[in-house]
């Protein structure tokens, strides 16, 4: 079993101490969460330093090749460049349909209150916002098929 699924419920427990912790104490709270995100933050930046000062040399060269050395050439880089491309296509679209549907979705929601029968335009206007994640996502693929 993969260890991430493991470490669900000990994710849940601690998601809920913390709510009830919050709930309860909130000075406390707030001083043991800032604990934590000040430890996470410093175990983030060793293990950043870490890996920078790390000799590259290593990490490509096994000490024993588990495969015959084949005659394929060098990836370029441009894969990479165009995954990370895609990555900011769906970010950037997401956040901005997330935008969109925020305020279009409480315009309707105030329109609606007044006047129920407006629901199925209403919702069409906050599905058009939804689409532009869904242009988004087409861009990236397009992206990942020309890598």
């Amino acid at each position: 079993m993969n260890p991430w699924f493991g470490m669900l419920p000990v994710l849940l427990l601690v998601c809920a101490g913390t709510v009830l912790l919050a709930r309860r104490r909130k000075r406390t709270a707030l001083v043991v969460l800032t604990g934590l995100n000040l430890a996470v933050l410093v175990a983030a930046v060793a293990v950043l330093l870490s890996a920078l000062g790390a000799d590259p040399s290593v990490a490509t060269e096994p000490a024993t090749p588990l495969v015959p050395a084949t005659t394929t050439p060098a990836p370029t880089g441009a894969g990479g460049s165009a995954l990370i491309a895609a990555a900011i296509a769906v970010a950037g679209s997401s956040i901005g349909a997330a935008i969109a549907v925020a305020y279009t979705g409480s315009a309707a929601l105030a329109a609606m209150s007044e006047r129920p029968e407006i629901f199925g335009r209403a919702m069409v206007i906050v599905g058009l916002a939804e689409g532009i994640a869904i242009y988004g996502l087409i861009i990236a693929i397009v992206l990942i098929g020309r890598a």
